[in-house]
């Protein structure tokens, strides 16, 4: 047996999400298949992040485990033949240790969003950014999401189906970046709740239109329906994860 590692692209348009699922295609599904296709084996692919359906990936990680060793270029190339007219890339593919797993020997994850912040819709970035004609006061938002950075019970801004066995994380990194009509949230952390990233990008962008959000309010409320809304999954990409022997 040997496990391979590969690194993905990903347009969550109109996908079910990372999850393989009866109700339509998923990231996990669409390699599962390409993968049988190339060699006949029925495998588990496992990603570094289980995203939700309509979120996109820059370099998604993930792992799985082949009973005949192969090239990893021939495997690479191979998946991407079958992917061709699918939303989903493999970019690298490499051999690595049996003790790797991409979602259990992470050691922090990177997502970004990215908002148009302008009064004409969107035409290009359709599906791939959040479009907010109403003018934010970026200022008060950076303020704010402050705040949000370091240990915290994030109750309040967990989906109620999470999974996770504990609210409490920690936030190492939001940074605003305003680009003209560009906005773009990046965040870095060893693990999130689900939908957390996006409950945060919400109450900001509420805040950012004069909605009087207090952080520390809001945590300590512990519930959901005390921070602001859930931005759409459009928006949002998982960039890249670390591992510790990447030297991180």
């Amino acid at each position: 047996m040997t496990r391979y590692k590969i690194n993905l692209e990903y347009d969550g348009t109109n996908l079910i999400g990372w999850q393989e699922n009866t109700q339509g295609p998923s990231v996990q599904s669409l390699l599962q298949d390409a993968i049988f296709k190339f060699c006949g084996e029925h495998v588990v692919v496992y990603s570094a992040g289980r995203t939700d359906a309509g979120v996109h990936a820059l370099n998604m990680v993930a792992h799985f485990d082949l009973e005949r060793e192969q090239d990893s270029n021939t495997i690479m190339r191979a998946i991407n033949f079958y992917l061709t007219d699918k939303p989903v890339a493999v970019l690298n593919c490499e051999n690595v240790s049996d003790d790797f797993h991409a979602r259990f020997s992470c050691v922090a994850r990177h997502y970004k969003y990215v908002v148009i912040n302008r009064s004409a819709p969107v035409v290009l970035q359709k599906n791939r950014v959040w479009w907010v004609p109403q003018k934010l006061d970026v200022e008060k938002m950076k303020m704010a999401a402050q705040k949000l950075i370091g240990k915290h019970d994030f109750t309040s801004f967990r989906a109620a189906q999470c999974q996770s066995k504990s609210p409490i994380k920690t936030l190492d990194v939001l940074n605003i970046i305003q680009n003209g009509d560009e906005i773009i949230f990046e965040f870095s952390a060893r693990s999130f709740l689900h939908h957390q990233v996006r409950n945060m990008v919400g109450t900001l962008i509420e805040i950012g239109m004069g909605k009087p959000y207090d952080i520390d309010e809001i945590f300590a409320a512990k519930n959901r329906s005390a921070a602001g809304i859930n931005a759409p999954a459009s928006g949002l990409y998982f960039v890249s994860a670390d591992y510790s022997m990447d030297g991180d």
